[in-house]
């Protein structure tokens, strides 16, 4: 009797022991080889570092993607204040990368469409953040030495050792559209290379999105950190159950029900979702958030 009990005493430990042994425990996923990263970042490697900075932090929760991407879809007409506004007044659940990333739907609808590539992304920036970092450098490396990648009216492209993006106007955040088959490597004979990347959309951003970071996001590409809301972003595999980044002004609601929605819904229709997926200005057709052509050009 006395083994009987004592076994069952230690199944019953070994299932409490399972019950409480957080997901977070799992091993890291195997490290990718530099091939892979290059092929992992190449859709991304040439957006502007505040955009940039927004994606590889917000795609280390990818179970919030499709969630943000669908609310980012029916609120696509607000902007600037109306916008920031909205999303403290939904409670929205997310945490606050994620949320930095509302103002744009088609960046969101792209991480959404493809979940496989954007939860190995952003294991990869956990895991191997060091890495992705390199792999970004090396692609624009190659765009760049091939004559695609040049400063101009909306990006300013740094000459030092580690390739910058920057903004032209640091309040509006292009969205580059580019063939990765293309942009990495050498010109055909007679390819115009000065066409290969598109930056007719973006987003003005200015200081309504402040507290969720924009303008205060940043690379050392040389100490390999990521600053985000001027605080170095430090999740990790290992800590990624209980890493909370500081965002002062961001007030995080926990799940459950939410606020009743104060505002129209308004999906973008697939006219709206084409343009922005070719880097072209989208004609708003959902009036009535305080959007004007020139916040999406």
């Amino acid at each position: 009797m006395k083994i009987k009990r004592a076994l069952s005493m230690l199944a019953v430990s070994m299932l409490a022991i399972l019950v409480v042994v957080p997901m977070f425990a799992q091993a890291p996923p195997p490290a990718l080889p530099p091939g892979q990263l290059d092929q992992l970042v190449a859709r991304i490697a040439l957006y502007p570092d505040p955009l940039l900075a927004q994606i590889l932090a917000g795609a280390t929760y990818p179970d919030q993607i499709p969630d943000a991407a669908h609310w980012a879809d029916q609120h696509h007409y607000l902007t600037g204040q109306a916008l920031a506004d909205a999303i403290q007044a939904d409670q929205l659940p997310w945490d606050p990368s994620v949320q930095a990333l509302l103002p744009f739907p088609s960046v969101l609808e792209m991480m959404a469409s493809d979940m496989n590539w954007t939860t190995n992304l952003g294991n990869a920036f956990l895991a191997q953040q060091q890495d992705v970092m390199d792999a970004v450098q090396r692609e624009r490396r190659h765009a760049r030495d091939f004559g695609y990648l040049r400063s101009n009216g909306q990006i300013v492209v740094g000459a030092g050792p580690y390739i910058t993006i920057m903004p032209f106007n640091p309040a509006y955040i292009v969205v580059p559209y580019y063939d990765p088959a293309i942009v990495f490597f050498a010109p055909r004979p007679g390819f115009v290379v000065g066409g290969a990347i598109r930056f007719g959309f973006g987003i003005t951003i200015g200081g309504f999105f402040r507290p969720w970071g924009w303008g205060f996001n940043r690379f050392d590409w040389g100490a390999h950190a990521l600053f985000i809301n001027n605080a170095r972003w430090g999740r990790t595999w290992v800590n990624r159950g209980a890493y909370v980044h500081p965002y002062p002004d961001v007030h995080r609601f926990a799940g459950g029900p939410r606020p009743a929605e104060a505002h129209e819904l308004h999906e973008r229709s697939e006219a709206e979702r084409s343009a922005a997926r070719q880097g072209r200005r989208p004609v708003e057709e959902h009036r009535g958030g305080g959007r004007s052509d020139r916040d999406h050009r």
